[in-house]
């Protein structure tokens, strides 16, 4: 298991509102903006990372992790586990303090050195089902 109760609520009310949503794009038709919505509706700072850099629910999009151009305190991870450990190796340099991969992504190198790191790391679930679990 990728991501214990205590570290799922930990990320959701503990570490911070703003979260990078890597992936995330203009089309209603993904996962990811969905997700991005509950986020958005449970408080949350939604900052859309898309090679694209589109504006999504109200908020200027970056092509890339480092363009973001303020602190990020979660990295949330839409994109194929293939391309997930370098988003995760950027979200360290980035200084965020915790990373979330999205259901279907693992990457079980990237994990350990996220954790190695100092992060607090979630490994295929997702915020969009875990935020109703914690009441």
């Amino acid at each position: 298991m990728y991501g214990d109760t205590a570290t799922i609520r930990k990320i959701l009310t503990e570490l911070g509102d703003t979260w990078a949503v890597v992936g995330l794009s203009s089309n209603r038709g993904r996962a990811a903006y969905g997700v991005a919505e509950v986020l958005r509706r449970s408080g949350k700072r939604v900052v859309p990372v898309h090679p694209k850099a589109e504006t999504v629910h109200g908020e200027q999009g970056y092509a890339t992790l480092g363009e973001v151009p303020f602190d990020v305190d979660v990295v949330d991870v839409f994109v194929n586990s293939d391309l997930a450990g370098p988003v995760a190796d950027e979200a360290v340099a980035k200084g965020a303090k915790a990373v979330w991969f999205q259901l279907g992504v693992i990457d079980e190198a990237a994990y350990e050195r996220t954790r190695a790191a100092g992060l607090d790391m979630v490994m295929d679930r997702c915020p969009a089902i875990e935020i109703p679990r914690l009441g």
